[in-house]
């Protein structure tokens, strides 16, 4: 009898503990955030998303995204319990919209996961701009004088999309800087190049020609932070000046992504409120 009760109080102080030890684990274990539904407003950035590309988008038709090519394009897959790295790797174009871009506001740490522009729906960018590994992207670049003010030299953009001359225009603006603001853009870090995300299968931007990376010497990206941090701590030394110059004309900056590169700007017009009609080039 006595035997009895002592089993029976020990399998129930193991039971106690090894509850209380799952409450801790759970308590403590990371939480899986979810993505892959669509936002309440995405209408709106649907008929923004058209009205950014004139040359290539045609419609939104029910539940596809029609280019002028007459090629359709799915807005939702339908899968709204994706991982980041599954919204990274294989968005859709609703995926493009899970985070809005916050022009505007005071740069600082963004919340986990937040990198707005970061998701980028493949298949339609290699319809506009075409396939690098093709030779696609290539043959439809243009060399533009860089700050030719402070010779800056040259960099090579796309033309599809009017790139070319929307860079052009920021170069204009950045060349009337003073030297101690144009230091920051001065000697480029690169334009084109054939390439995904470091890390990544996506591709990169800079595999379409419609991105640079301005003064690495002055710049942070997340990947150089300590090795040993769970987290990126969000670090940045580009002026907000050089960013709204940018943002004016169609370019996003990865300053404000939580996976942080402060480098890195990319034309995505369809983010940015509508700046109305450029001034003439």
């Amino acid at each position: 009898m006595t035997t009895g009760i002592a089993n029976g109080a020990f399998a129930a102080t193991a039971f106690f503990l090894c509850t209380a030890l799952l409450a801790v684990v759970a308590q403590t274990a990371p939480v899986e955030l979810i993505y892959g539904s669509a936002p309440p407003d995405i209408d709106n950035h649907l008929l923004h998303l058209v009205k950014s590309y004139p040359d290539w988008l045609d419609r939104i038709d029910a539940a596809h995204l029609v280019l002028k090519t007459g090629e359709r394009f799915a807005i939702s897959d339908g899968v709204s319990s994706k991982t980041f790295n599954e919204i990274l790797e294989k968005p859709d174009i609703d995926d493009m919209f899970y985070v809005p871009y916050p022009i505007g506001t005071t740069p600082k740490q963004p919340a986990k996961n937040s990198d707005p522009g970061r998701v980028r729906f493949e298949p339609l960018f290699n319809a506009m701009y075409g396939d690098c590994k093709k030779n696609e992207v290539a043959k439809k670049l243009k060399i533009i004088d860089w700050l030719p003010n402070h010779s800056g030299g040259h960099v090579a953009v796309t033309t599809v999309n009017g790139v070319d001359r929307a860079l052009s225009r920021v170069s204009r603006e950045l060349d009337d800087l003073t030297a101690d603001l144009v230091k920051f853009a001065l000697h480029p870090a690169g334009t084109y190049n054939c390439r995904a995300i470091a890390g990544s299968t996506a591709r990169s931007m800079h595999a379409y020609g419609s991105a640079i990376d301005v003064n690495v010497n002055y710049s942070d990206y997340w990947r150089w932070g300590t090795p040993t941090a769970k987290e990126p701590v969000w670090k940045n030394h580009i002026p907000i000046e050089i960013v709204r110059i940018f943002e004016r004309h169609g370019f996003i900056w990865g300053g404000y992504w939580y996976h942080y590169d402060t480098m890195h700007f990319e034309y995505r017009p369809e983010l940015l409120p509508d700046m109305g009609s450029p001034r003439p080039d």
